[in-house]
């Protein structure tokens, strides 16, 4: 790969419109709980369409999650983050990405765009890496890569929190936001 701004060469790319492969993909998040540790969970349904010209910085990315199916393996958690409190996920049923460009920066690809959350959209961006191509045993032709990023869930005004007896909150701010994907290019 080479450093520019105007085009890169991935090894094993191809273009056209690539698509999520759900059963194969993780959207997971961590977040400071306590101030002493971080609690963890993911988004269990999910969606993303990838198209991809010839030239990856000219790709475009689309991204859902349906944010009822959060899951941090604590029943009573996953309800309270669907309530008005967090996601109010009767209201803003879905956390939405789209891109708006990318870059290849000092060896990194750079995915900008908008975050849609809560009712409030606001620029990220994804550091990408990926893990590669290749072929599966059923002939389609498919890309592995992770992408990560760290929002302040304030800014999406997911305010709620709780002072603790010693100090501190018991949620933090800062959430990290880890997408584990495969991907499989379209005929």
């Amino acid at each position: 790969m080479t450093d520019s701004t105007t085009t890169v060469d991935v090894p094993g790319y191809k273009s056209g419109t690539w698509v999520l492969d759900p059963s194969h993909s993780e959207v997971t998040f961590s977040v400071r709980h306590m101030m002493i540790s971080k609690v963890r969970g993911e988004f269990g349904r999910k969606s993303a369409t990838i198209t991809a010209p010839a030239n990856p910085l000219e790709a475009t990315v689309t991204a859902s999650v349906d944010a009822a199916s959060i899951s941090t393996n604590d029943e009573n958690r996953d309800n309270h983050l669907r309530s008005a409190d967090f996601f109010d996920v009767e209201t803003y049923p879905t956390i939405d990405f789209v891109s708006t460009g990318v870059r290849y920066e000092k060896g990194d690809f750079l995915v900008d765009g908008d975050l849609t959350m809560h009712g409030v959209t606001k620029p990220v961006t994804f550091t990408v890496e990926f893990g590669g191509f290749g072929t599966d045993p059923w002939g389609n032709y498919k890309a592995g890569a992770t992408a990560t990023t760290v929002i302040n869930r304030e800014d999406f005004g997911l305010t709620w929190n709780a002072a603790l007896e010693t100090g501190g909150v018991l949620v933090g701010k800062d959430v990290t936001i880890t997408l584990d994907l495969q991907g499989s290019l379209q005929a």
